[in-house]
């Protein structure tokens, strides 16, 4: 038997995923909100002030954005992040825009 066209499936073209910006914006407020509360330079956000204030607030769509949302503030000049990884640090460019 010969294969013939009508015994082929199409495939359907790839679907495009939109990534939906809210809630890495909606992690991003919650960081600015913090430093907002404590607008130092310098000022410092500890392991313990990221757990309480931002991560038992999260939801999963929000937890997932948690990285990109911080390497975001953090490539903005908004804030340092220390080598431990969790440290923040409020710069002084992060300061004046609050």
């Amino acid at each position: 038997m010969k294969s013939t066209a009508k015994n082929k499936k199409r495939k359907s073209p790839p679907k495009n995923k939109k990534i939906d910006p809210t809630p890495k914006k909606e992690v991003k407020e919650m960081f600015i909100n913090w430093f907002k509360k404590n607008n130092n330079v310098g000022q410092i956000m500890t392991k313990q002030d990221v757990v309480t204030n931002i991560l038992t607030k999260l939801d999963s769509k929000q937890n997932d954005a948690l990285e990109e949302a911080m390497n975001e503030l953090k490539s903005n000049g908004f804030m340092e992040v220390k080598e431990d990884g969790v440290t923040l640090v409020l710069t002084q460019k992060g300061s004046a825009s609050i």
